[in-house]
């Protein structure tokens, strides 16, 4: 084990330094309920994110994923923990300097023509770079941030207060699996070589698609904490939002085939559906297609899951209960009484309503991207909290996440599209053996573990 990996001193100190903040809010939430007063979820959700936002590192990473899952937490948390930013200030050039020096050795600036000590962007987890190589191709150097590991442990630890908080306010979601599902892919994204497998494995996926461009990693270039990458050009994505309608639309079906199209032909989904994330590459002076640029947070699903998705789908479609309930059953829901049943068919009929409906239209009317599916969930949390609860399986952590935040981007284009159309297009072909012999000669190909076949009933205990 290196000396970066999980020092006790540095989990230590970060417990300190988060525990200090969550706790004292956890412990003011305990005291309320248990002495019979009324919390104030604002000013308790206003102090939790006071507390995190001057933290890098996972904690940060986490509240902002928790404010993109609907009922995750309170919406007073939500809303809170979304301002979060991730951009925070960039480590200096001598942090740096001894980073590269950690990752490539001494003599780190003679395998670079350049190399831009100012950080190009930075994150929660890290920063990346602009350098040129020795034979002068444009390069983006992803530099990860000095005891990231020890954070990672110590902040999944705190991330059980912030849950404890809302299971003591809003019992009616069973979160233990999300608890899971996040410290797992948390500890995933630190892992840059396992990130470098599946930069590559997208780029195998759209190698002929001219719609997605994935960067090319360039292994002799980067370690276990620094990922070099081709740089890749493109202006963000908010650039577009006053472009006319057809340069949006164009956008949009870019975006959803990088989701769709992996997800139902290799059973693996992009996590992260931040902004940041994407930029448009142009041609002609028009915006021609998608640069898909980070792959920290990548989800692969067994084929099994994914057949459930298409059999949801068509059973709504085909108001078919018993596939719809067949469903449900095989991602591992248990006790789904009627009730239950209807209620998470209200989320279904939510997330697949515009695929449901075979006409040009926008994603969702009348919301914005912050609210998008906070109306949905909160009539569905009613219910829960009278009929439940619900332990959500893990596998649907990201997969929510990825579809709401998708549906943001949608939003924030104003695009339309015949939606049914272009999902009913990527799905027309699919066969459940085509999609596993797929997956498995793709991931062998690109070095990527296969899905854990774990049983259907994923969610219990």
């Amino acid at each position: 084990m290196s000396r970066e990996e999980n020092r006790l001193s540095a989990r230590t100190a970060r417990y300190l330094k988060v525990g200090g903040n969550v706790g004292s809010i956890a412990a003011r939430v305990a005291g309320q309920r248990l002495f019979g007063f009324e919390a104030d979820k604002s000013k308790d959700a206003m102090e939790l994110a006071r507390a995190l936002g001057g933290l890098k590192g996972p904690i940060m990473k986490v509240a902002q994923l928790l404010s993109t899952i609907p009922e995750a937490l309170p919406a007073e948390y939500a809303r809170e923990l979304a301002q979060l930013q991730s951009n925070a200030p960039a480590m200096g050039p001598a942090f740096v300097k001894r980073r590269m020096v950690a990752e490539l050795g001494p003599d780190w600036q003679g395998r670079f023509q350049s190399f831009d000590k100012k950080a190009a962007a930075s994150a929660s987890l890290g920063q990346v770079h602009k350098a040129v190589s020795l034979d002068g191709e444009t390069l983006a150097c992803k530099l990860q941030y000095p005891d990231m590991q020890s954070a990672v442990e110590a902040d999944v630890s705190q991330l059980g207060v912030i849950f404890r908080i809302h299971a003591r306010m809003n019992p009616a979601v069973d979160t233990r699996e999300m608890l899971q599902e996040i410290a797992a892919r948390l500890r995933e994204e630190l892992d840059y070589t396992l990130e470098a497998r599946h930069t590559k494995l997208y780029a195998f996926i759209f190698a002929d698609d001219p719609l997605i461009r994935v960067p090319e990693v360039k292994p002799e270039l980067s370690t276990g904490r620094l990922l070099t990458m081709r740089w890749l050009d493109g202006a963000p994505l908010m650039d577009y939002k006053g472009a006319p309608l057809e340069d949006r639309n164009r956008i949009a079906q870019a975006m959803f085939r990088a989701w769709w199209y992996p997800f139902s032909h290799y059973g693996v989904i992009h996590g992260d559906p931040h902004l940041g994330n994407y930029t448009i590459f142009e041609e002609g002076g028009v915006p021609a297609g998608l640069n898909l640029l980070d792959y920290g947070c990548i989800r692969t699903f067994p084929t099994r899951f994914v057949q459930g998705v298409i059999d949801l789908y068509k059973g709504l479609l085909e108001d078919d209960r018993d596939r719809v309930v067949h469903a449900y059953e095989s991602w591992g829901f248990e006790g789904l009484t009627s009730e239950l049943i209807e209620a998470m068919n209200i989320w279904a009929r939510f997330i697949y309503g515009p695929l449901l409906d075979d006409r040009e239209r926008t994603i969702a009317e009348g919301t914005t991207p912050a609210e998008y599916g906070r109306k949905e969930a909160f009539t569905v949390h009613k219910i829960l909290k009278e009929k439940g609860p619900v332990r959500i399986p893990r596998e649907f952590v990201f997969m929510d996440r990825a579809a709401i935040g998708l549906g943001g981007v949608f939003l924030h284009l104003d695009a339309r599209q015949n939606w049914y159309r272009l999902f009913n297009d990527t799905i027309a072909d699919f066969d459940l053996d085509e999609v596993g012999a797929r997956q498995a000669r793709t991931f062998a190909e690109a070095g990527v573990p296969l899905p854990s076949a774990s049983p259907p009933n994923t969610g219990r205990r």
